[in-house]
């Protein structure tokens, strides 16, 4: 087998088990980088909380475990949407020193994958068209555990346990999955440094740790069934912020600062692929990695309670995966619960 052959197998093989998606549903963590940057710490007023979050990430090239492009000659879009509803409640009284802040996940994704490979074999005239896509209900997140707490005037922290439950649809081998197609527990924490006394510039960093349980996929080319456990990840967003006042009663306001993300495989996958028929352990895919940078702008309403936020991250440097550019935008609200009584007149 010539070892463009070769090259172009190992592609197929990384496309097929190796894209990081809560749709394409293969074994990458299920923690989508983006979710987080200015106000990580942040604890919402008690009542309730609305948040939508729209989610844009798509790539060009596929690197390999060294962050070098894979055949250079194959041309192709791996791209996806999602659009999170997200729902907290904090109730009106402390728990353990801290507020209580529950909160749930319910997602819409959509995305495809697109390829171009050129002749694999000499006379040939033509090359290979791949393509992958799917739209639905993704996976579910749910944090039932999660405490918030006021250290001083300076910091503010959360930290709590979620899990990831596999609602989206999955069949093992399917080219329209949405779901991730296994369980998913998550370890998190959020951090917001006022560094300045009037609260106007922070720093701010958000961690998740990811442990996936088993999952079944398929061989690419016979369709032969096997069960792998992808191995955990572990995930930094950052962000450093300024708040500058729009109106002098300070009414509206603009929020403005850079972010980042940067994602990590930790632990060997489990398990064997079945690629060609041939059984391959999973411990022998490379780790992947991704860090990216980028900038974030939020409109703040603090008297009706309302945030609209955008975020644009560029992935400057990626490993065993898809590198990118990811698209955030969307807003969150809060019902006070009790209401704040109106200023004396």
């Amino acid at each position: 087998m010539s070892s463009r052959m070769k090259s172009v197998i190992w592609a197929l093989a990384l496309m097929a088990i190796g894209f990081a998606s809560p749709l394409l549903a293969q074994q990458k963590g299920q923690w989508v980088p983006g979710q987080f940057g200015l106000n990580a710490g942040v604890i919402p007023d008690p009542g309730v909380t609305y948040a939508n979050l729209a989610l844009n990430y798509s790539a060009g090239q596929l690197n390999n475990s060294n962050g070098d492009r894979i055949l250079q000659n194959v041309t192709g879009n791996y791209s996806f949407w999602v659009d999170e509803n997200i729902f907290y409640y904090v109730p009106n009284h402390k728990f353990l020193g801290g507020y209580f802040m529950p909160y749930v996940v319910l997602s819409y994704a959509s995305g495809s994958v697109v390829a171009a490979l050129p002749p694999l074999l000499p006379g040939a005239t033509s090359g290979i068209n791949l393509g992958a896509g799917g739209s639905g209900f993704a996976d579910m997140y749910v944090q039932p555990f999660n405490m918030g707490w006021h250290f001083g005037k300076r910091v503010d922290f959360v930290a709590g346990y979620a899990f990831t439950a596999p609602v989206g649809r999955y069949t093992a081998g399917a080219s329209n999955n949405v779901g991730s197609g296994y369980w998913g527990n998550n370890i998190t924490s959020g951090t917001t440094l006022y560094i300045t006394k009037n609260k106007g510039t922070t720093a701010n960093l958000a961690t998740d740790w990811e442990i996936h349980g088993q999952k079944t996929v398929a061989s690419p080319v016979t369709g032969q069934l096997s069960k792998i456990t992808p191995g955990e990840a572990f995930t930094m967003e950052w962000g450093i912020g300024q708040v500058l006042p729009l109106k002098k009663n300070m009414s509206q306001l603009a929020q403005l600062g850079l972010v980042g993300y940067d994602q990590w495989q930790v632990t060997s996958n489990g398990g064997n692929y079945l690629i060609a028929g041939i059984p391959v352990a999973a411990s022998r895919v490379p780790y992947y990695s991704v860090q990216a940078i980028g900038v974030q702008a939020n409109y703040i309403l603090p008297t009706k309670n309302l945030v609209a936020f955008f975020k644009y991250y560029n992935e400057y440097s990626a490993k065993a995966r898809p590198e990118g550019r990811t698209f955030v935008f969307g807003f969150s609200w809060t019902l006070k619960i009790p209401k704040t009584p109106p200023p004396k007149s």
